[in-house]
């Protein structure tokens, strides 16, 4: 028998038959075949794959067709369009196929063992198809979501037929991905380089657009451009301080907005010095449910949110502790845990797991010293009547939720490997745990019968699964002490301080790679596999870049420098410590406070000046590519192919025709395309070259003193403060200055003042919690200042 499979999940399996199996020398080439004895009637040659050992390619060569439509599958060792670099690596490729070849010449049977996914089975299917000749159809399969002994040994003893279903669709996701791929990214690259011949600029780049790339490029624009458009408007609130005895306690005028200023002071003033009566007390115990076991987008989101790990970066780790047998198969969109996998024995094995972890140095790290061990949970869960996880609605046919398999590490995982671990393990034994609950106290305060002020509180009064989930569990939200349960209905308050804050409208917030994340699924496009890496092709191709990240090139190698002179209020970075709340805040009060949560557009995923270009042409002129229901639409026929409810023949041919109409429309206005790209391009390259320069400087307008040089932001070497000073201080002793603002960003708006003809800028602070923007006359003694004083 002859198995096939990726080399990173079947030298895993080699690992296990080795070490538990009698296990002969290899019969042909000893790094790549391993010869392995069952028993004395079966024995089997497993093989290992590097990934995809074929692609697809354009069978006429790289400027024959146009467009390409019907790409053929190639062995990449002599692919015309290969993309690997390495001589090394293409050459073992074309070594495995070749010796797959002759081997499959005496072979009795074919066990396909690769990923039990559409990209698993197209590697098998490929391997079996060509290297093989049309072995495919008469193979088996081999299912498995762990590597663990006792599953691979379960599923050669439950083989099962070839899935056709899964291989069609596989196979028309490859293709339509190359077919959109290759000839939209050929004509934009083209194009563009055209104009570049046309304008003899030598530097050149690569460019890129599919499917699946340009709505999500498009949701980064448009979200930029909300905020960009946004303009915010004043409201105010009331927050009001009660005393009772010695006990304080603050609650916010109902409702929260007041639209007018003078209506805000105007009960400021009424209330004064009067007395508040508590005219209700409400006390609600309110039930926390068990989280849903992961998969692997909510585990990309989890650690994220915990460890700021990427997406791309959390599936990596994750892929690593799977070929280490100490989790299932992370690929999966799974939220169910099915009791084959044998929670007792996974729960118990898992108490011996720990010491590889280097637990007891990163518990030490966290703020929350009372985190149980692994041995302590596990007794907790074994002493419970019965095992049934809490599962979410979302099911994969193909693996299950991911999980940890309970089995002893070989090595010692480095820190990044630890954490997820962890975290995954924890979230295993949250699922079991029993709900948690919170009391919530809602106090109403009412002034001269007309003035309603409300405060409220939550409490964690029993934490049931959070015992268990204790270093990952969001505490914000939740007092540790009771502030309100205090008080009684008809109790009279004595008022300590009243006043009015003034906040503003706030635009959405930028994503970040965890809610582009979310957004992609919620728009069902890309798979549980290829959203990080579409994520991270963006930034590769540098269409977006992490603004919070910009000036930090170990932490974003793709992003570009800021640009100069476009600096704007939303641009600032916000205090990334969490919201503090006190014990006599409510949730809804700390809405209102500007933490940084809640300050929008201060940080996240930018897109550049080329991505913002990108999807504007394509809206103008091949709108499909960046249309969010396209992609949607291909991705539910592509899961329809899966299931058997389509052929996978119309599908592709629908793809054909949408691909032709996107390539006429954009051969019909390629000069609009290229220009437009072409132009952004520069501004990109003209931007990096001025922050390459000086990152610092920061133009506020033409200098009105010698009217030839420029006034800048500069730093005083003595005092270290902030002031405009002329550019031409050197060369002409040009000593025009002006003091600015000691915190927050500034940039120029290209307007002067119209009495002192001196630059009008933009600020940005905060005072008091409370985060505004402002524009102004530099000059100290503009006449206009002197007026209204």
């Amino acid at each position: 028998m002859s198995i096939v499979g990726p080399k990173s999940k079947l030298s895993s399996i080699n690992t296990v038959q080795v070490k538990n199996l009698s296990q002969s020398k290899g019969v042909l080439d000893n790094d790549i075949f391993f010869n392995v004895n069952v028993d004395s009637n079966q024995k089997y040659i497993i093989c290992y794959a590097l990934g995809h050992l074929y692609g697809l390619s354009d069978t006429k060569g790289s400027e024959q067709e146009f467009p390409i439509l019907y790409p053929s599958w190639q062995a990449l060792s002599w692919s015309r369009n290969q993309s690997i670099k390495s001589k090394s690596l293409t050459y073992k490729i074309k070594r495995i196929i070749d010796e797959l070849s002759k081997l499959s010449k005496v072979a009795t049977n074919f066990i396909h063992a690769c990923d039990y996914d559409q990209e698993g089975e197209v590697i098998g299917y490929n391997i079996l198809q060509y290297a093989c000749k049309n072995k495919y159809s008469v193979s088996k399969r081999a299912k498995f979501s762990s590597l663990t002994d006792e599953e691979i040994r379960n599923s050669f003893s439950n083989l099962l037929p070839p899935n056709h279903n899964l291989k069609d669709a596989g196979l028309s996701r490859h293709l339509i991905d190359y077919i959109y791929g290759i000839n939209l990214s050929r004509a934009l690259t083209n194009s563009v380089k055209r104009k570049s011949n046309e304008k003899n600029t030598k530097k050149f780049i690569t460019l890129s657009i599919g499917r699946v790339q340009g709505p999500t490029l498009a949701f980064v624009v448009e979200r930029e451009k909300e905020i960009l458009d946004h303009i915010s408007t004043p409201y105010w609130n009331i927050l009001a301080v009660f005393q009772k005895n010695d006990r304080t306690l603050k609650a916010y005028y109902f409702p929260q907005k007041i639209e007018s200023k003078d209506l805000a002071l105007s009960i400021v003033a009424e209330c004064k010095n009067q007395l508040g009566k508590v005219t209700d007390v409400l006390t609600n115990k309110t039930a926390i449910k068990q989280p849903y076991p992961f998969n692997i987008g909510d585990l990309q989101k989890e650690a994220y949110r915990v460890f700021k790990f990427s997406p791309n970066y959390t599936l990596s780790v994750a892929e690593k502790l799977y070929l280490d047998a100490l989790i299932s198969y992370p690929r999966t969109s799974s939220q169910k845990l099915p009791p084959s996998i044998n929670y007792t024995k996974i729960i118990s094995n898992i108490s011996k797991m720990a010491g590889g972890l280097k637990q007891d140095p990163y518990v030490e790290k966290t703020e929350n010293k009372n985190v149980l061990c692994y041995s302590v949970i596990v007794s907790n869960l074994l002493a419970q009547k019965s095992l049934i996880p809490n599962e979410g609605k979302q099911d994969d046919p193909a693996h299950p939720a991911i999980y940890p398999t309970g089995q002893k590490s070989k090595r010692v995982l480095d820190e990044s490997e630890s954490k997820l671990l962890d975290l995954i393990v924890r979230r295993f034994f949250a699922t079991f745990g029993k709900e948690a609950f919170y009391q919530q106290v809602s106090v109403t305060i009412a002034i001269k019968d007309k003035y309603i002020f409300k405060s409220e509180e939550k409490k964690i009064i029993s934490e049931g699964w959070i015992e268990f989930y204790r270093p990952y569990f969001d505490y914000s939200g939740y007092v540790t002490t009771d502030t309100l349960s205090f008080l009684k209905k008809d109790d009279i308050l004595k008022i300590v301080n009243i006043e009015s804050i003034e906040k503003t409208t706030q635009p959405p917030p930028r994503f970040n790679q965890s809610t582009l994340l979310q957004k992609m699924e919620r728009e069902k496009i890309g798979t549980k596999a290829t959203r990080s890496e579409i994520i991270n092709t963006l930034f590769k191709r540098n269409y977006i870049y992490n603004f919070s990240t910009a000036n930090d090139s170990k932490s974003n190698r793709y992003a570009p420098p800021l640009k100069k002179n476009t600096a704007t209020w939303s641009e600032m970075k916000a205090d990334k410590k969490p919201a503090i709340i006190t014990p006599s805040e409510s949730i809804q009060n700390v809405r209102l406070q500007n933490d940084p949560i809640r300050i929008k557009g201060s940080s996240g995923i930018r897109p550049t000046e080329m991505g913002i270009a990108l999807v504007e042409s394509m809206k103008k002129y091949v709108p499909n590519i960046v249309s969010t229901s396209l992609t949607r639409t291909m991705e539910e026929q592509l899961e329809q192919i899966e299931s058997g409810k389509k052929p996978s023949s119309s599908v592709v041919d629908q793809a054909r025709e949408q691909v032709r109409e996107a390539v006429k429309s954009f051969s019909d206005n390629e000069d609009h395309i290229a220009e437009e790209i072409s132009q952004s391009l520069q501004k990109d390259r003209r931007m990096e070259s001025i922050s390459n320069k000086s990152r610092t400087t920061v133009s506020l307008g033409a200098c009105p003193v010698c009217q030839k040089g420029k006034l800048i932001v500069k730093k005083s070497t003595k005092t270290r403060k902030r002031f405009a000073g002329c550019t031409n201080y050197s060369s002409s002793n040009c000593t025009a200055t002006a003091p600015l603002p000691s915190t927050g960003a500034l940039r120029g708006l290209k307007k002067i003042c119209n009495e002192c003809k001196w630059p009008i800028v933009a600020s940005t602070g905060t005072n008091q919690g409370k985060r505004y923007r402002w524009q102004f006359c530099i000059n100290p003694q503009c006449p206009l200042k002197k007026t209204k004083k």
